[in-house]
């Protein structure tokens, strides 16, 4: 059991180790190292999901380890709720960066082995907090330079991570 302390309140998230265990692994150092403290759900779509878990304040793309297996194989699905791995458009790119579904995203599941079906591999799911997962999602976004869209206009931030083990 994870929970984000955000500053619009507590996510408590379930890792399914079973299921997604080098995913929900990969997540969960991340957590020890302290890496996800003073971090932004920096792209944030309603009716999509909401991203974090790679940029500071301003904006500033932290330093991550190797990417990571993509194990969107598992046989779970990005449902509402459920927390899966951002990454490039190569399938195996998942390093820090994750998003919650704040809707049935089902064309982001695994399909096939290859570029276009590897989906997103979804390893977690929110217990409790969905009602700050929503508050997350009613924001208001623009653009942050030329690069980035759908920014949260007032940062949203992930103060600390506290891990029940």
């Amino acid at each position: 059991m994870v929970t984000l302390h955000t500053n619009f309140g507590d996510i408590k998230i379930q890792l399914n180790t079973e299921k997604a265990p080098v995913t929900a692994e990969n997540f969960l150092q991340y957590c020890r190292d302290g890496f996800y403290n003073g971090t932004l759900f920096h792209r944030v779509i309603d009716g999509f999901m909401i991203q974090g878990g790679g940029m500071a304040s301003g904006m500033e793309e932290k330093e991550t380890r190797a990417p990571i297996k993509n194990e969107a194989n598992n046989g779970l699905s990005n449902k509402i709720g459920t927390l899966a791995m951002a990454r490039t458009m190569e399938p195996h790119s998942a390093s820090s960066q994750f998003f919650i579904n704040v809707n049935n995203n089902t064309f982001l599941d695994f399909k096939s082995e290859s570029m276009d079906g590897w989906g997103y591999c979804v390893f977690a799911e929110v217990v409790e907090g969905m009602d700050i997962v929503n508050k997350i999602k009613d924001v208001a976004t623009g653009n942050w330079g030329y690069v980035h869209q759908d920014v949260p206009v007032e940062e949203v931030i992930i103060e600390s991570v506290t891990i029940e083990e």
